[in-house]
């Protein structure tokens, strides 16, 4: 039972009015949404008339309020999926359709201890740590500094504070690793060559453990694949890739949307076997082709700056993503103090 003095990390303001420091989504007549942080004395501009925010701080979460020119505004908080895809962003994010299934397919569960590397901007660790709760583990790895940092940002503004359950390491994951103790339940993988972090991996995850990687393109999920085939540690690795295609609703006017999300990423799930045991012999023969006469892997042609897809991302960039990440978890965590106060009244 959930100790009402005591609720799990960011519950606070996911419920109750608005408040001073918030994010909160506005989507107008035509559908348009925009996302800001509610800040006494602001006003909301756009081309078409303006509102203070003070007249939202204290109204119930789905109100409604016009504006100067009489456009109306619905007014809710941003669901986790809207925050993650408005949110300060330094490395592209993964997409909640992914992330959702990386949540079901590597069967997060409540008090999992969960290895994560990258850390990214942050969108996936903060599925993970609510998968996870406060009682679990979720233990990130990321090799850039500035993209912690972002990452941080953000989970903060989320969640309204440091979660409980969160620890971000700087460094290379299969450096890294090796010096802590830990024995995790579950490993995602989201970086260019997870292939090289498997025997690491393996070392620190339980037996039946669940590894799943996310990948950018087919040659990367085909080494992956491979390489877990050649470690000997690693049950059979099965594949996959989703699509949203969202439908319009309008009347009888029942029809698929011009756009969806199509594909974003490969997602490639094994578990590991116990030590000493070795999986069962493959009994499907490949097909003629799969693999080079010679045994050797395939040289993969790289562009230069691009390796498996990475794209260049400019300093700058993720410095301006920092500074908003950081403002946005400072007055996150202003709004939950208000909401501990209101709750001890």
């Amino acid at each position: 039972m959930i100790d009402p003095a005591h609720p799990p990390t960011g519950a606070t303001t996911r419920r109750g009015p608005l408040r001073e420091g918030e994010r909160v989504q506005l989507t107008d007549p035509r559908g348009r949404m925009h996302t800001i942080t509610l800040t006494a004395g602001k006003e909301f501009h756009t081309h078409r008339g303006k509102f203070l925010h003070d007249e939202l701080i204290g109204r119930p979460d789905g109100t409604t309020i016009v504006n100067t020119a009489m456009i109306e505004y619905l007014v809710m908080r941003p669901l986790l999926t809207d925050f993650v895809l408005s949110m300060p962003r330094g490395a592209a994010v993964v997409y909640p359709k992914d992330a959702g299934q990386i949540v079901q397919m590597a069967d997060v569960f409540p008090g999992a201890t969960v290895i994560e590397a990258g850390v990214g901007s942050g969108a996936l660790s903060m599925s993970l740590l609510r998968a996870v709760g406060d009682h679990g583990q979720l233990h990130s790895f990321e090799r850039r500094q500035d993209f912690a940092d972002v990452a941080r940002g953000n989970v903060e503004t989320f969640f309204a504070g440091p979660h409980p359950a969160w620890t971000v390491r700087v460094g290379d994951l299969v450096e890294t690793l090796p010096t802590t103790d830990v024995v995790a339940d579950r490993a995602v993988l989201d970086m260019l060559a997870p292939w090289e972090c498997l025997d690491v991996v393996a070392d620190h995850l339980a037996p039946g453990g669940v590894l799943i990687c996310y990948v950018a393109t087919a040659t990367q999920l085909s080494r992956v694949a491979e390489a877990m085939r050649a470690s000997g540690r690693w049950t059979e690795p099965e594949a996959w890739e989703s699509m949203v295609r969202g439908w319009h609703l309008e009347g009888l006017a029942v029809r698929p949307q011009h756009r969806m999300i199509g594909h974003t990423g490969f997602l490639i799930t094994s578990r590991r076997l116990a030590d000493g045991y070795t999986p069962p012999l493959r009994k499907r023969r490949p097909a003629p082709g799969a693999y080079p006469v010679d045994g050797e892997a395939a040289e993969v042609e790289v562009v230069e700056g691009t390796e498996y897809g990475d794209r260049p991302i400019s300093d700058r960039k993720v410095r301006r993503a920092a500074r908003e990440a950081a403002r946005g978890a400072e007055a996150s965590a202003s709004a939950d103090e208000q909401s501990d106060e209101t709750f001890e009244d």
